[in-house]
């Protein structure tokens, strides 16, 4: 069984798998770095899932400003319950359906690309790289498994390497940051402005967050 997030323009966010239908404080942790997803698709496979347990789903959801819109099941009593509470319900053959994007993991993109300002209070987080074409302003928090490119202003709190990636960096062409976060490496941002308007990245190097110039020409 599992739950697949997705934005407004219906790029894959991230997905939750588990084995019991039953919103916990875990499921909760889970949602807490994904409060800009307005959409939720549940995926389940030869599994009887009663109204009751997708109402509890759907209400835990609404709460987080997450709306709860499809269903994917084989097993038809799971479908008719979906529809049963207006959700979006289809019957699949999973062997005829094991190509549709929904369904296939190597479709969700974990890479998120964000254009514009991420403002104070936003966060954003991705599976795999995070790209964001604008300023991120103090007070709002990005973050990433992987890398983190901000091609503006990196003014709020960045965290790459969510998943121990040490490899993990974070670029901006504007590098002045409350706090950065590599692993679990932690380092405040400097109270002085750059001194040089030029592109710079911080990365690991023996257990601590270092800041090097950022040749653009190399790494595109």
């Amino acid at each position: 069984m599992k739950l697949i997030f997705r934005n407004i323009s219906n790029e894959f966010i991230k997905s939750i798998s588990f084995k019991k239908l039953d919103p916990n404080i875990e499921f909760f942790h889970e949602l807490s770095d994904i409060k800009k997803t307005t959409k939720a698709y549940l995926v389940t496979a030869n599994e009887r899932i009663t109204s009751c347990e997708l109402a509890k789903l759907k209400l835990s959801l609404k709460k987080l400003n997450i709306n709860f819109t499809d269903i994917y099941s084989n097993n038809r009593e799971t479908v008719l319950s979906g529809k049963s509470l207006k959700i979006n319900s289809t019957l699949l053959n999973f062997k005829k359906n094991k190509n549709e994007s929904f369904l296939n993991p190597l479709s969700q993109k974990t890479d998120i690309l964000h254009k514009g300002t991420v403002r104070s209070g936003d966060r954003i987080s991705s599976n795999g790289d995070l790209f964001i074409m604008g300023d991120v302003n103090p007070g709002a928090i990005v973050s990433a498994n992987n890398k983190v490119y901000v091609w503006g202003k990196l003014l709020g709190t960045a965290i790459a390497g969510k998943n121990g990636n040490k490899n993990a960096s974070i670029a901006s062409l504007w590098l002045n940051p409350i706090q950065l976060r590599i692993c679990e490496i932690t380092a405040i941002g400097p109270k002085e402005k750059p001194k040089n308007q030029s592109p710079e990245i911080a990365i690991l190097e023996d257990k601590k967050i270092i800041i090097k110039p950022y040749d653009l020409k190399i790494k595109l």
